[in-house]
């Protein structure tokens, strides 16, 4: 139990650092877009930076391994498909077709959506306190977004939303599920292949890649263009995926999303520290409310159970015993 108990406690550290650092991508991403970068290049550039700063590590990782490459290649191909290439460009999709607000609350009810997966997929009846908790986290992303405040609605947009909520579901699973890899090689191999779709997409003209202003701002201070390009490749997507994939392992897909709903939270600050966009006290609240959703859910998940304990009684006890002769 003990064992259980301090992997829990590592994993929502693992999970809280990845979230941490998921929350710099749309500070760092912002200013290259107002400064003229298309949506498709920033992408692309962020996936390729990620995994060249993961080969690295996965390739020591893998060392006497590399057989495992071909076993997992489904959840390779699909992690580079989906997670990477998928919900990313179809969140950026949605912004231009929406607010901000509405695709982000969209694509982070993926816990909730996660849940029903479960449950339908699975049989794993949330309880009511893990239900209780989905609803105080919904009520605080509504808070933290500030949907309140006014909206559009878009059908297309809508269903890049969507899209981007699946690709968000498919990466809680994906980094719980069981595997021979190191953690850190599916994130990894998984930039890879999202890289080359991606570098694939605009070859074809189905993405377009220009490149804007060398030069970019935040708030006042005008910095180079590469700088938070490499923010955004090594910070919010190299680091954050790998150590995404540690947590999932220690704390399972159900508990894992909910964790990862902190990165709001931190996007939020971001935002403030760097681009001068304050959180309203109303997201604030809202920020404290994730927090006690977190909390509710973790609460109403079932005690991990103990194996049994088995006695050994030597073979030559047993057949005295069978015949009533005191051992």
């Amino acid at each position: 139990m003990t064992s259980v108990a301090n992997d829990t406690r590592r994993g929502i550290l693992w999970a809280l650092a990845s979230s941490a650092s998921f929350a710099w991508s749309g500070t760092f991403a912002r200013p290259l877009l107002d400064a003229g970068w298309s949506v498709g290049l920033v992408i692309t550039c962020r996936v390729l930076i990620a995994a060249a700063v993961l080969a690295i590590p996965a390739a020591r990782a893998m060392r006497g391994r590399w057989h495992l490459l071909r076993t997992e290649i489904v959840s390779i191909v699909l992690y580079g498909a989906i997670v990477v290439a998928l919900c990313q460009t179809a969140y950026y999709r949605a912004v231009a077709r929406m607010d901000v607000g509405v695709a982000l609350l969209i694509e982070y009810t993926a816990p909730v959506a996660l849940l029903g997966w479960l449950w339908a997929r699975h049989g794993q009846r949330p309880s009511r306190l893990t239900a209780l908790g989905a609803v105080v986290t919904t009520v605080g992303l509504l808070l933290v977004i500030n949907i309140f405040s006014g909206v559009r609605m878009d059908g297309i947009g809508l269903a890049w939303a969507f899209a981007s909520m699946v690709g968000a579901a498919v990466y809680f699973v994906l980094s719980a599920r069981p595997s021979e890899l190191p953690p850190i090689v599916l994130p990894a191999a998984g930039m890879v292949v999202g890289g080359v779709l991606l570098l694939a997409a605009g070859a074809t003209g189905l993405t377009p890649m220009n490149a804007g202003a060398a030069t970019v701002h935040f708030r006042s201070v005008a910095v180079p263009w590469f700088l938070p390009l490499l923010g955004i490749g090594v910070l919010s997507t190299g680091v954050a995926y790998a150590l995404g994939m540690i947590a999932g392992q220690l704390l399972g897909a159900r508990l894992m999303s909910f964790v990862s709903l902190v990165e709001v939270v931190g996007a939020v600050l971001a935002a403030w520290a760097l681009l001068g966009q304050a959180p309203a006290p109303v997201q604030l609240l809202g920020g404290l409310g994730i927090l006690a959703g977190v909390i509710l859910v973790k609460l109403g998940e079932p005690e991990p159970q103990e194996a049994p304990v088995i006695e050994l009684v030597p073979a030559a006890d047993v057949e005295l015993a069978e015949i009533g002769v005191p051992a």
